[in-house]
């Protein structure tokens, strides 16, 4: 459910992804749609499980421990400033897919998500998070029902703007007025003030009570 929620929010905003999904189901319907998304996926698995490694073994060393979670704070903030500034009309966005005409739809969509780099800090920060909160396990198999969790989180996320802007973008206006411009950056915000607390009272409030 953790891996579902964080992947679904981060999957709605009108960014590159959704807007080239939404071409692709104005011109393949539904089915490219949705093969579209799976390429999509495969490519963030792969992303999703490594960094989760990664992070994972970046908890044995504390020193640099210390800044990746000082660093989580201005990603959180950055993050928040993405979402607020990629707002739009998908009506605007045409002319993507014919950069790849003939190529199967669904290596489009994992070529596409393979030039996105900004999902490795976002996973590696959140990866570090939820480990740290103790919303997730990662020991033996437990990490899969996780990146599973992302996957179908992705899939969803990404699916419900695709359909529904592309479909009756009018009768869902609020999506792109309220809960993208203004909800989810604010929801940001506040993990990074949580982080800033965490972060506080971790490294430098002992430090703090000494002196």
């Amino acid at each position: 459910m953790v891996g579902f929620a964080i992947s679904f929010l981060g999957s709605l905003p009108l960014g590159f992804l959704n807007v080239v999904g939404i071409e692709v189901y104005g011109a393949l319907g539904l089915k490219g749609a949705c093969l579209f998304i799976l390429g999509i996926i495969l490519v963030q698995a792969i992303v999703c499980y490594y960094t989760l490694i990664f992070v994972n073994e970046l908890l044995q060393n504390k020193n640099l421990m210390k800044w990746i979670e000082i660093f989580g704070i201005f990603f959180f903030l950055i993050i928040a400033y993405i979402f607020y500034n990629h707002t739009g009309d998908p009506a605007h966005g045409g002319g993507y897919l014919e950069s790849y005409h003939g190529w199967p739809i669904f290596w489009v969509g994992a070529f596409l998500n393979s030039l996105n780099f900004l999902q490795i800090p976002f996973w590696l920060v959140f990866h570090l998070y939820f480990i740290n909160k103790k919303y997730i396990e990662v020991n033996n198999g437990l990490k899969f029902y996780y990146v599973g969790g992302t996957m179908v989180g992705v899939f969803c996320g990404m699916l419900l703007v695709i359909y529904f802007l592309g479909k009756i973008a009018k009768e869902v206006s609020f999506l792109t007025d309220y809960i993208i411009p203004i909800i989810l950056p604010a929801l940001f915000v506040i993990m990074a003030i949580f982080q800033i607390y965490k972060v506080y009272t971790k490294y430098y409030f002992k430090k703090a009570k000494v002196s």
